[in-house]
């Protein structure tokens, strides 16, 4: 199996890298995957902003050269990890950047005219790993699950992936919890998953 990393947080000694670490670990520790690449947005510098004018046209993003090695990468790999934190109810705006020029028309979807277009990311499966300050039941009962939603149907489902499966950890802020039954549960998932 080819799994992809997408790693979404500015600082290198957050929680998420530590999760981003775990994930690593266990993918190593598994015999079913045999190769793992990790694109750290912030690292990289990701540009998430869209830029449309009389040279670059929405219906042409598909081809952009710039984006051609990330489009690369998410046709290579087989499972897709994208590790973040819940910023607002929702993942960081680098993050819906890269999905915004990533996920474009022509590479990740078919528009056929109807209720709903092609998925050409069909085979695929999706894990999301997202930390947040506040309690994980929030999102659910506050927000009515809006992150789950706008990731799983919004995004996975319209370009053809149905296998996503979350990990959301809340409270990560709290200095008097231990994190480590956390960690253990994502190694633990990547060590073992087919």
């Amino acid at each position: 199996m080819n799994v992809l990393i997408v790693y979404t947080h500015p600082n290198q000694h957050s929680l998420c890298n530590a999760f981003l670490q775990e994930v690593k670990r266990g993918c190593e520790d598994n015999e079913s995957i045999h190769n793992i690449k990790i694109l750290d947005l912030y690292h990289v510098k990701f540009n998430p902003v869209l830029e449309f004018n009389e040279k670059r046209r929405r219906r042409d993003m598909h081809i952009d050269p710039e984006i051609k090695e990330y489009r690369d990468q998410l046709s290579w790999a087989e499972k897709i990890v994208f590790i973040y934190p819940i910023w607002w109810g929702r993942p960081p705006a680098m993050l819906l950047g890269y999905i915004d020029k990533g996920f474009a028309s022509g590479f990740a979807y078919k528009d056929h005219g109807g209720l709903l277009p092609e998925g050409l990311l069909k085979g695929k499966s999706v894990v999301c790993i997202s930390t947040m300050k506040g309690p994980a039941f929030y999102p659910l009962l506050w927000l009515h699950n809006s992150h789950k939603v706008l990731m799983k149907k919004a995004l996975f489902k319209f370009v053809g992936i149905g296998k996503v499966k979350f990990f959301e950890f809340g409270s990560m802020e709290d200095q008097k919890k231990d994190k480590q039954p956390k960690f253990k549960k994502v190694y633990s998932y990547f060590s073992k998953v087919q």
